[in-house]
């Protein structure tokens, strides 16, 4: 950074928002603001306007969201899609009525068609039908990419956005049964070890093909993505297709994850795959060409990700 700015990270206790917390404190003239739940509402328009008027915010990174995995998606569409419209819609509405010029917008990569050809591009978005299990989380994340993009092209505004694969790393959320499968995953081969169970079963086929990047990687492409001039980000993007993926252009079945995570773990039993549960989209990776030219490239593999989220969460365990 050139010159002193004050960066709000809206979302800072998640995943996402921790890791970018971490990597932007030792940043040179970066004061990084943050603001609990407790004390923000993101839902609340007066709340966020309140706080972005007297707090003289410089650029904004927009991490909170409400997530889950499959089961907590099909349990509770209204609550996805309700909260994250009204979050995005307040952050970003809220930052240009305050006059913040740059706003860097994450979202998900569930918000391409079900079909898309492989790898997928930024320009398949809206070509077509939804995966049906986390239809309203996506459309609300389709919402935030065409808000960055309205404010940009009517009021001049420097608002980006990022389609990362599949997430991973230290503060996931490893509850049970509203996880994505990489900590339910990990949750229920460790328990499985540490009760002696001689079982663990998946849901799904195990077939469907998943890409997956480990959060210190992704944190380092947002602020690789904030850090380029104009006219270099919009030497790959379009105006009405701004977006840019983030992945690692290598994806893996979930049985070879699955067979990862318990070599991982040292977990010796046997593992069957339930394939009465649904599978999701059959295969979802992701082209990062446009983002590999800029020159940025994911630099932690699969393996080495996966045995450093559980040596975190063994220690938060402890």
């Amino acid at each position: 950074m050139k010159y002193s700015q004050r960066v709000f990270v809206a979302g800072h206790r998640g995943m996402v928002g921790s890791a970018l917390i971490q990597r932007l404190r030792p940043v040179k003239n970066c004061e990084v603001i943050t603001c609990p739940r407790g004390s923000l509402d993101l839902t609340d328009a007066d709340a966020v306007s309140d706080f972005f008027n007297s707090e003289s915010i410089d650029t904004v990174y927009l991490a909170a969201a409400k997530v889950g995995g499959i089961l907590a998606n099909s349990k509770l569409p209204a609550d996805f899609i309700y909260q994250n419209l009204m979050i995005q819609c307040n952050v970003i509405h809220q930052a240009h009525k305050a006059d913040i010029q740059n706003l860097l917008f994450i979202g998900s990569s569930c918000i391409y068609p079900r079909d898309s050809p492989q790898p997928i591009r930024e320009q398949d978005l809206l070509g077509g039908r939804l995966e049906t299990t986390n239809e309203p989380y996506a459309i609300a994340k389709i919402a935030g990419i065409k808000l960055c993009e309205s404010y940009s092209r009517q009021y001049g505004r420097n608002y980006r956005s990022v389609m990362p694969t599949n997430l991973y790393g230290p503060h996931d959320n490893f509850d049970s049964a509203n996880s994505h499968v990489i900590p339910a995953l990990i949750y229920r081969f460790h328990k499985a070890k540490n009760e002696g169970l001689q079982n663990v079963r998946i849901w799904g086929s195990g077939d469907v093909r998943r890409e997956f990047l480990y959060v210190e990687d992704m944190v380092d492409a947002l602020v690789f993505v904030m850090g380029l001039e104009d006219r270099v980000y919009r030497s790959v993007t379009e105006p009405m297709c701004s977006h840019l993926n983030v992945g690692t252009g290598v994806d893996c079945t979930v049985k070879e994850l699955a067979y990862l995570i318990a070599e991982i773990i040292e977990f010796e039993g046997n593992i069957t795959f339930d394939r009465s549960m649904p599978d999701g989209v059959p295969r979802k990776l992701l082209d990062t060409s446009k983002l590999s030219k800029l020159g940025w490239d994911s630099q932690t593999s699969l393996g080495v990700g996966l045995k450093k989220t559980y040596d975190w969460y063994r220690s938060i365990l402890r």
